[in-house]
């Protein structure tokens, strides 16, 4: 299983980087990406998990959201997305 690892803030001002540095990972046939770095989240940083997530399963492959902080995860909840995005503590 492939690693990756994101940190920083996941906002709209960070998202095409953090779009470009994952794209191998998405591509892996199973990956999990480490979010215990990411320090602040907005709406656009959720759309980018949500795509990441789309992306891996069209090509049938797995991905997975480990470590991953409240402030992502009470985010997801917010918005309802808890049951769409592979998130795990």
């Amino acid at each position: 299983m492939k690693t990756a690892t994101l940190s920083g803030d996941l906002t709209f001002a960070t998202v095409l980087a953090h779009r470009e540095a994952l794209a191998p990972a998405v591509s892996a046939q199973a990956a999990e990406i480490d979010l215990s770095g990411v320090g602040y989240a907005d709406s656009a940083g959720l759309s980018l998990l949500l795509e990441l997530t789309r992306l891996a399963r069209a090509g049938g492959h797995e991905l997975r959201f480990v470590r991953v902080p409240p402030a992502v995860s009470k985010l997801a909840q917010f918005f309802g997305l808890g049951d769409m995005l592979p998130l795990h503590a």
